[in-house]
């Protein structure tokens, strides 16, 4: 007897489905065919032991599985439930009406109980967007893909449970999600606040312009000066995720299984902080089963590297093409996905070795060749994708003791949001840009339009300190970030001025260590 189940696989963030046909015929052997990786080969002996301890018989006959398209490597053990049911079915021992109008995912113990699977959001829109009548799969599962309207979502804990199921002797109850009031309940709860970062103004208002226009940051300054706190803030001054970006960063985080059981939808942004000894595979995504890396889990978020320099430069390097084109695509022999990847880059280092090159107290004991070696570890190109550039100065002994009080996150997250909502009705009509960082470079004389008198200023810049193209680009990105924070319509000088003065690596002092 020939029985059909469905099930479904992911290619990057998106979901296909998958058709495992059943065919049991004369013989004993078991084969499963339709490019089965090892651990989908192995499924036989999982269904074998998990059928037996739910009191369910293994037909000893020729069964032969398909997983269709057979062209589609097929991996993991998420598809031991569907093989299962089939196997049930067209055995006889389930009825087999009404099992088509299903998607059905888990991976099975050996006692029958059910294990969580990865890539259920994706798979649960497929479904959907394919006519099935409903889901089922593990319970740990069940908030991840009832985010789902419009689809019978089924938390099973056993395989006797569907099989109670599809013979009409047991009834589940579909599971219901508020997909609306569980983005607000989990939107605004990032907890560190910048109130907390005592003194450091100027530093502050660089990371509000870099929220404010989506721009990629860099701090530089000695040790124990705030780098990092201050970088870990960032997420709370960001405005809320849109319900669609809450979504497209679920799905990346639902094909990664990153979620937790508790988790339905992440309604914060993302803060990625991956350890300077990452690979590059870890950062970018792929691998032998190709998996999003953490450029891509900082989706809609931030990736903050922390002591720059101190990761590998082979690692650094990759990130120019995402930094540019917001995506990132991973190419192998045998096949070929993509990522989202438009985050926001927090970088931080030390401006030496021994941490304190421009020290206004502590002499730096480091050698002019010892400080260019160490800065040189950050390619220039890297360097011109970064919009600010900002040095951090140690804090004073007064700001410290002080009782003053200073701006809450909640209050620069306002003026982020003003900003934003500026440029989302600037970028209306466009479509595919969201903030000034996106602008393209054949569009920045239009949008970013200044002055005779700010023009001239910028051609002073160029030439003192010899920018690139591309630092031009991002200057004049900054200062329409900073006129949009003002309220202006126009990039007025001093706005310029002030996206000239983020641009720390690029003056005299910096670039005479650089040669």
């Amino acid at each position: 007897m020939l029985v059909k189940t469905y099930g479904g696989a992911v290619q990057g963030i998106e979901a296909i489905t998958i058709t495992a046909e059943v065919n049991i015929s004369g013989g004993n052997s078991y084969s499963i065919v339709g490019l089965p990786d090892s651990a989908v080969r192995e499924s036989y002996k999982r269904i074998d032991a998990a059928l037996r301890n739910g009191r369910l018989r293994m037909p000893r006959r020729g069964i032969l599985v398909n997983l269709a398209p057979a062209d589609i490597r097929k991996e993991g053990s998420a598809y031991d439930l569907c093989i299962a049911t089939g196997i049930l079915a067209a055995s006889g021992q389930m009825r087999a009406d009404g099992i088509q109008r299903y998607m059905i995912m888990g991976e099975l113990s050996l006692d029958g109980s059910l294990q969580p699977v990865k890539g259920v959001l994706p798979i649960a829109i497929q479904a959907r967007r394919e006519g099935f009548k409903g889901f089922l799969l593990p319970k740990q599962n069940v908030r991840e893909a009832a985010i789902v309207s419009g689809l019978e979502v089924y938390g099973v804990a056993s395989i006797l449970e569907v099989f109670r199921f599809f013979n009409g002797q047991r009834a589940l109850e579909a599971f219901r999600l508020d997909a609306g009031g569980a983005f607000q309940a989990g939107a605004g709860k990032y907890q560190p606040d910048f109130a907390d970062v005592k003194g450091q103004e100027d530093v502050k208002r660089s990371l509000e312009i870099a929220a404010a226009g989506g721009h990629n940051i860099i701090l530089i300054g000695p040790p124990g000066s705030g780098k990092t706190m201050l970088a870990k803030r960032l997420p709370g001054i960001l405005p809320p995720l849109t319900l669609n970006e809450t979504l497209e960063t679920t799905k990346i985080h639902s094909v990664a299984g990153k979620l937790s059981t508790t988790d339905g939808l992440l309604a914060e942004r993302p803060f990625r902080s991956p350890h300077h000894t990452i690979s590059n595979t870890a950062l970018v995504g792929g691998g032998i089963a190709p998996q999003p890396g953490e450029i891509s889990l900082a989706h809609n978020g931030v990736l903050f590297l922390d002591e720059l320099p101190e990761f590998k430069r082979s690692v650094l390097e990759v990130l120019r093409q995402p930094l540019e084109e917001r995506k990132v695509y991973i190419s192998r022999a045998k096949f070929s996905v993509n990522y989202p990847a438009s985050f926001m880059l927090v970088a931080s280092m030390n401006p030496c070795p021994c941490g304190y090159y421009n020290h206004p107290s502590k002499k730096c004991e480091c050698s002019p060749g010892a400080i260019r070696r160490y800065l040189s570890r950050v390619s220039g190109p890297l360097m011109d994708r970064i919009d600010i550039h900002v040095e951090v100065t140690p804090v004073a002994f007064t700001e410290l003791a002080g009782g003053r009080s200073y701006e809450k996150s909640e209050e620069v997250r306002k003026r982020v949001i003003a900003a934003r909502e500026v440029q989302r009705r600037r970028f209306a009509e466009r479509g595919g840009i969201y903030s000034n960082a996106q602008i393209p470079f054949s569009e920045v004389s239009v949008r970013c339009r200044v002055n005779a008198e700010s023009l001239a200023l910028l051609r002073t810049a160029m030439e003192r300190l010899g920018l690139s193209a591309r630092a031009y680009e991002r200057i004049l990105k900054v200062a329409r970030t900073i006129a949009d924070l003002a309220a202006s319509a126009e990039i007025q000088t001093e706005h310029l001025a002030e996206a000239i003065h983020f641009r720390s690596l690029d003056r005299e002092a910096w670039r005479q260590n650089l040669r």
